[in-house]
């Protein structure tokens, strides 16, 4: 697929080191112009590492090794620096300001000038030229905080295209998008290579985007290079290889076999309204109906927009939108949590989708961090128990298999993946009843994925009821013993999993239809519309 042949970059023996830790050893990648390079490996491999390395993240100095870029080493010692040369990278956390404008983040750093001001006509000019390049129709004037997460990845591409790119270094680009967004990204940066020459490297986890996507692929394992595989037409991508590069073992099935062990009701949600918290009128959640039972992992799955997250934050302490209303059943009677510490001292727990903001502190230790959600069980007349509380993030950091020398570590330090395992410790160390997971495996490799499979069915096991938010519909059918769909802020269906496939599924999540139910559990859904 790849549109040239002569070398863009190469980078030869890079060693980079955190004190004693060797993040990168000896690693080397050759790219060439045209091409769609895609970097894999486990979280904590190093792949976010090496992507520093070149964009001067990490600066010249720092690492053994060299960076050849068009044929002449580099020495790169900042971004800019390397941003001068149209080495251009987007960061996984996207790197906006919410309530600047399009126009305005676009050139962040990088102003169009007139004399000593800001030229603001020509920056919205510009501004909507590149805006128009990535097929984005929204106006420069409008706020970043009102476009969703598809729109702001296709910001920060119209960001690098006014930076004159001409390698794009991708980490994790649709990791927080759904189906449609990540195939129209994906399409634009095809276009993008094949109209305008620019090189693309993707660091990717969704091995289906890299098959269909790549030229070529190469794998780091613990900071070495272990393999690089050319993918064509008539080659397409060895899957089963990939995986067993990666994480150093066959996966003979992404989901781990799981015999459920059914029980009572736990958890029941029944006609369950919010409304918007700036516009009150506006339902985002409308006569919500749901169950969850004992040793059983229920799904719930919509596009985005769809209401799910704004749903389960509001349930959870009232940490969304105004008005709630609808009836809450735990065990049998009705409660009501009003703050989110209330609805943790009745057990239940809400692990957010953005774990760095809501879901971790990042200046505490994974000690900290794990026990933060159950002091109350650690402590003595509110004194904490210093050796409990190290008792039980050590237990969970040996259970969870979590890559780290020690739990004093700050969670910052920490991969994707493992900070994903330190916010489930965190909620597991709490007992509770009824567990929520929102995206639980977003921006995560295939190993880190099996382990967290593994600890929501230990979870289920133990008798607690899960509930997982999804946009995954292969997740959630692998995993899952009923799945909800929701369309609009209603609920659309209720299938059973093993009844059910990715095209029913979506049917429910697009179409305003009469709500389905086939799932066994003895739950009134409302008979209207979405």
């Amino acid at each position: 697929m790849s549109n040239g042949h002569d070398v863009i970059l190469q980078m030869r023996h890079i060693t980079k080191r955190f004190g004693p830790v060797v993040a990168l050893d000896d690693v080397n990648i050759t790219v060439r112009q045209g091409q769609i390079f895609s970097v894999c490996g486990e979280n904590g491999a190093g792949k976010s590492t090496l992507m520093n390395v070149l964009s001067g993240v990490y600066p010249y100095g720092s690492y053994e090794g060299d960076i050849l870029y068009r044929g002449k080493p580099c020495q790169f010692k900042s971004i800019r620096d390397s941003e001068s040369q149209g080495i251009v990278i987007i960061h996984q956390e996207l790197a906006l300001v919410p309530y600047m404008s399009i126009a305005d983040n676009i050139f962040l750093g990088n102003p169009i000038k007139k004399g000593i001001k800001v030229d603001d006509d020509a920056q919205r000019a510009s501004a909507a030229k590149a805006l128009e390049a990535v097929g984005l129709h929204e106006s420069p004037d409008t706020l970043i905080a009102n476009i969703g997460v598809g729109k702001q990845q296709l910001v920060e591409i119209a960001k690098a295209l006014t930076k004159d790119v001409r390698l794009m270094i991708l980490d994790e680009p649709t990791a927080a998008l759904n189906d449609e967004d990540s195939g129209h990204l994906l399409r634009l940066i095809d276009d993008l290579r094949r109209n305008k020459g620019i090189t693309a490297i993707i660091i990717s986890h969704k091995l289906n985007e890299i098959a269909a996507s790549a030229d070529e692929v190469q794998v780091i394992r613990d900071g070495k290079t272990i393999s690089t595989m050319t993918i064509t037409e008539e080659q397409p991508l060895d899957q089963d290889r990939l995986i067993r590069d990666m994480v150093g073992r066959p996966l003979t099935n992404l989901y781990p076999e799981h015999i459920p062990n059914i029980g009572d009701e736990v958890f029941r949600i029944e006609n369950w309204c919010v409304h918007h918290p700036l516009d009150e009128k506006r339902l985002v959640a409308e006569n919500v109906c749901l169950n969850a039972r004992a040793g059983e992992i229920v799904g719930l799955t919509g596009l985005i927009g769809a209401g799910r997250t704004e749903m389960a934050m509001s349930v959870f302490g009232r940490q969304y939108g105004v008005r709630a209303s609808g009836k809450l059943y735990l065990e049998g009677r009705e409660v009501s949590f009003p703050t989110v510490r209330s609805a943790i001292d009745h057990g239940v727990a809400y692990a957010t989708e953005d774990r760095k903001t809501y879901g971790l502190d990042l200046l505490m230790t994974i000690r900290e961090n794990i026990s933060l959600a159950s002091l109350k069980s650690l402590s003595w007349r509110s004194v904490i128990d210093c050796d409990r509380e190290r008792a039980v993030s050590q237990r969970y950091r040996n259970e969870f298999r979590i890559k780290c020398p020690t739990v004093e570590m700050p969670a910052s330090n920490l991969s994707g993946g493992n900070q994903q395992k330190v916010v489930l410790a965190k909620w597991m160390a709490t007992a509770p009843k009824v567990l929520i997971l929102d995206e639980p495996t977003r921006g995560i490799d295939v190993g880190a994925k099996l382990d967290i499979y593994e600890i929501i069915d230990q979870l289920a096991d133990s008798g607690s009821a899960v509930v997982v938010i999804s946009s995954e519909l292969p997740e959630l059918l692998g995993i899952c013993d009923r799945i909800y769909t929701m369309c609009e802020g209603c609920i659309t269906a209720c299938l059973n999993a093993r009844d059910t496939d990715q095209e029913e599924l979506m049917r429910y999540m697009t179409n305003c239809v009469p709500v389905k139910q086939n799932g066994s559990a003895d739950i009134h859904l409302n008979e209207r519309t979405c």
